[in-house]
C-alpha cells in the first residue's frame, strides 16, 4: 500500500495532535545574574535581552516571571574584584550579596524553586573552580570549600544546589555535608558532563569570571569524549545526585541521549550563553527568525532526552506561551 505520511501534516490541528515532543514552561529554568547595588540593571553586551540585576530589581524580575508561570530560577552572582580571594571566602558570607539575595527571594516568593551555583570561580581571585596552588587546581582540598558553600546556600533557602565545578567526589562530599546539617531534602543537580567549551564566553563576560591564567581543561571534559560522560554519570548517581546535567546542550545532544538511555535520574541540559548569543546575533542581522530558531533548539534538546532545560530563552518562551 502506498503510504502518505503527509496526511498527518495537512493542518495545524492535526500536526499538534501527533506532535511527539513538547516543551512547556514547567520544563525550563531561567538563569539570572545578581549584582551589588540598588535599582541597578545592566545588559550583558554579548547576551542581548539578558541583564545583571541588583537584588531589588531581581525580585521584580522574578515576580514577572512567576506571573508567566515560570517558577524555577538559577541564580549566579557577579562580584567586584575586591570581594574575591584565593579561598572564595565570600561564598559563605551570610550577609553577602549571594546568600542574602537567595534568602530574600525565598522570603518573597515561597513557591519559587531556587537553584544555586556551587563553584569557586565567581568568588575566586584566580577565576578557577578550585583552589590553585603552584599553577595546579587542587581537587580534595577544594571539596571542603564546596561543601561549606552548599550548606550555606541551603541555610539561605536553596531548593537545589548545583555543583558546577567538576571536582572528583564533590557530589558525595556535598551530600554528606547537607545531610549532617539536616538538609536531607535539599536536592543536588550535578553538572555531570560539563565540557571545556567555547560556548561559555558570554557567561564569563556576565560574571567577569574568566580564569586569570590557563584554562579549565584539567577538570572540565574534553569535547571529543562521550563514553567519559558515562563514567561521570555513574559516579554522580552513586554519590547521591538527584539530577544529571549536560552542559552545553546543542553540541552535545548525543550525550543527553546517552545519559537518558542509561540512567533513571532526571536529565538536565544547559542551553548556554554562547548558544543564546548566536541565535540573538543572527536574528539581529536578519539571517534567521530568532523566535523560530529558539523554539526549534529547545525542542531538539527536549527531544534528545532532557527533562529540564536551563535556558536564557526561558522568559521569552514563557511570554510566547501566555
Amino acid at each position: 500500500m502506498f503510504k502518505r505520511p503527509r496526511r498527518n501534516r495537512k493542518s495545524s490541528v492535526i500536526r499538534k495532535m501527533v506532535q511527539e515532543t513538547r516543551v512547556s514552561v514547567e520544563d525550563l529554568i531561567f538563569p539570572l545574574f545578581v549584582i551589588e547595588g540598588e535599582n541597578e540593571k545592566a545588559e550583558v553586551a554579548s547576551m542581548p535581552g539578558i541583564y545583571r540585576y541588583s537584588p531589588d530589581l531581581l525580585l521584580t524580575e522574578i515576580g514577572e516571571c512567576m506571573a508567566l508561570g515560570l517558577k524555577s530560577f538559577a541564580i549566579f552572582p557577579s562580584l567586584p574584584e575586591d570581594k574575591k580571594d584565593k579561598m572564595a571566602s565570600e561564598s559563605t558570607n551570610v550577609e553577602g550579596l549571594y546568600l542574602q539575595t537567595i534568602s530574600d527571594i525565598k522570603a518573597t516568593y515561597e513557591d519559587a524553586c531556587i537553584i544555586t551555583d556551587v563553584a569557586m570561580d565567581p568568588y575566586s581571585s584566580d577565576g578557577h573552580d578550585g583552589i590553585v596552588q603552584d599553577g595546579k587546581i587542587l581537587n580534595d582540598e577544594t571539596l571542603e570549600i564546596l561543601a561549606e558553600m552548599a550548606v550555606a546556600q541551603a541555610k539561605a533557602g536553596a531548593d537545589i544546589v548545583a555543583p558546577s565545578d567538576m571536582m572528583d567526589g564533590r557530589v558525595e562530599f556535598i551530600r554528606e555535608a547537607l545531610d549532617d546539617e539536616g538538609f536531607e531534602e535539599v536536592s543536588i543537580m550535578a553538572y555531570t558532563a560539563k565540557y571545556a567549551s567555547a560556548f561559555y564566553g558570554p557567561f564569563r563576560d556576565a560574571l567577569d569570571s574568566a580564569p586569570k591564567f590557563g584554562d579549565k581543561k584539567t577538570y572540565q571534559m574534553d569535547p571529543a569524549n562521550r563514553r567519559e560522560a558515562l563514567i561521570e554519570a555513574e559516579l554522580d548517581e552513586s554519590e547521591g545526585a538527584d539530577f544529571l546535567m549536560v552542559k552545553p546542550a546543542l553540541p552535545y545532544l548525543d550525550v543527553i541521549r546517552t545519559l537518558k538511555q542509561d540512567f533513571d535520574l532526571p536529565i538536565a541540559a544547559y542551553n548556554v550563553s554562547g548558544e543564546y548569543a548566536m541565535i540573538k546575533a543572527a536574528d539581529q542581522q536578519g539571517w534567521l527568525d530568532g523566535t523560530q530558531a529558539m523554539q526549534e533548539c529547545l525542542l531538539s534538546i527536549k527531544r534528545a532526552g532532557a527533562d529540564v532545560i536551563l535556558t536564557y530563552f526561558a522568559k521569552e518562551f514563557a511570554l510566547l506561551s501566555n
